[in-house]
């Protein structure tokens, strides 16, 4: 999945391009000079929401990883409900190696139904180096690391075409209001505003993210994340009413709510950039990039470009992360080599792998902006990396599974009902109270 949509640094010791596993007592190091071929024979097996270009592009990691290791690697898409695969692989017998954890929620819920591997002291030691500390708080559980970030996500980035929007003669909005008019500005060109991947639940709570997170601001952002505020205060009604604004608008949506709910992720980034333009605007992360440059063809920058998601009211300007934390399976036939590969994640080299392909940011302050193949994308990671602490992580991969991270269910199903008929933003929050009360006491 592209949502949450980051890499650590690992090793014995602080150096940038090494891992000294042998000093922490493991043999056979997976070093960034050449490797040693320590993990010939093995196969291992990492499972993930990734398809598409976001596949494409982490294969080239893990061939990396198999060239310096000698090792195998064998990618299993898991669709959006990596909780329900990864739980039945395990009853199965077959359980993966490694995971690419999608969803903060999922995460904790691994831990502690004894799941996961705790990471070593030495990538302990080097999150603490590289990574402002949020990322170490998003990946561990009671005080344990188990998560490494690998890939992040900067979530309040609107993707546009720069010929759209010139030919309608408007400007990148600066607040949210302007949003809506530049929309309806676009609309009245012959191009829908914005194509809204409403077959992707996960795409919704993103939206509804943006504008809570900016209109009530960070407090109640992080109260509502760890289910201390109901969802029926009136904060979320607000924020709800504010959403209903583009949705209950045809002239804004590609196809109104019937089309945005016929529309998953990839389609609504081909609407925009595809060859038969539908549509001027997408929101979504970064990782938008990745798809109009890779399936579209696309130079970024030049044909697509983005701008913040603007403020609302009088709020500030949101910036929402989300993440993928590679974790290891205690019941992986190949565990230790499983954790060989998170190594290797650690290292700003693999990082450097998929920056240089796209579509990828690392909150790795060791990664050298270099490697980001656009100054577009350049300054979205440096941006990331620079916001430090003060970010907040997707709401919705904060909560447990059963309610901002399950596909037909919970938060996903309620904002694809919103969709379809925003006219009731009181019934919609006190939908989101019964499932986030129900998900959070299981």
């Amino acid at each position: 999945m592209m949502r949450r949509r980051t890499a650590l640094l690992s090793g014995c010791t602080a150096l940038v391009m090494a891992l000294g596993a042998t000093a922490c007592g493991d043999s056979d190091p997976v070093s960034a000079d050449g490797g040693d071929k320590s993990l010939d024979g093995q196969t291992v097996t990492v499972a993930g929401v990734w398809s598409g270009s976001e596949q494409k592009n982490f294969q080239k990691v893990l061939d990396a990883f198999s060239e310096k290791t000698g090792a195998d690697t064998r990618f299993v898409s898991t669709g959006d409900n990596v909780s329900t695969v990864v739980g039945s692989k395990i009853e199965g017998g077959n359980a993966p190696d490694v995971v690419m954890v999608p969803q903060v929620g999922v995460l904790q819920q691994f831990a502690q139904q004894g799941w996961l591997k705790p990471l070593s002291a030495g990538t302990e030691k080097a999150v603490d180096a590289g990574f402002a500390p949020v990322w170490k708080t998003y990946g561990s559980v009671d005080g344990t690391l188990y998560g490494l970030y690998f890939k992040a996500a900067h979530k309040s980035t609107v993707w546009y075409s720069p010929d759209a929007l010139a030919q309608a003669g408007v400007e990148p909005p600066k607040t949210f209001d302007e949003l809506l008019q530049a929309g309806r500005t676009v609309s009245d060109s012959g191009l829908a505003a914005f194509s809204v991947a409403g077959q992707d639940g996960w795409t919704l709570t993103d939206w509804f993210e943006n504008v809570y997170l900016s209109q009530a601001g960070p407090e109640k952002y992080d109260a509502l994340a760890a289910h201390e505020l109901k969802w029926t205060d009136a904060s979320v009604v607000d924020a709800l009413t504010t959403l209903g604004k583009v949705f209950s608008d045809d002239q804004l949506t590609a196809g109104g709510a019937k089309g945005a709910l016929n529309t998953d992720f990839p389609g609504s980034v081909e609407k925009v950039f595809g060859p038969k333009p539908e549509a001027g605007m997408v929101y979504e992360g970064d990782f938008v990039a990745g798809v109009a440059k890779d399936q579209f063809g696309k130079s970024i920058g030049e044909d697509a470009d983005f701008f913040p998601f603007p403020p609302v009211g009088s709020g500030v300007a949101p910036v929402v992360s989300g993440g993928d934390a590679a974790v290891v399976l205690k019941d992986g036939k190949n565990a230790d080599a499983g954790m060989k590969l998170l190594e290797y994640l650690a290292t700003p080299e693999a990082a450097a792998v998929w920056a240089e392909a796209g579509g990828f940011l690392s909150p790795n302050k060791k990664l050298d902006l270099a490697s980001y193949g656009d100054d577009v994308t350049r300054a979205t990671a440096k941006s990331l990396v620079e916001a430090g602490d003060s970010v907040r992580f997707d709401m919705s991969d904060q909560a447990p599974a059963a309610f901002g991270g399950t596909k037909g269910a919970g938060e996903w199903k309620i904002l694809q009902d919103f969709l379809r008929d925003p006219s009731d933003p009181k019934a919609t929050a006190a939908r989101l109270e019964a499932a986030a009360a129900k998900a959070y006491k299981g």
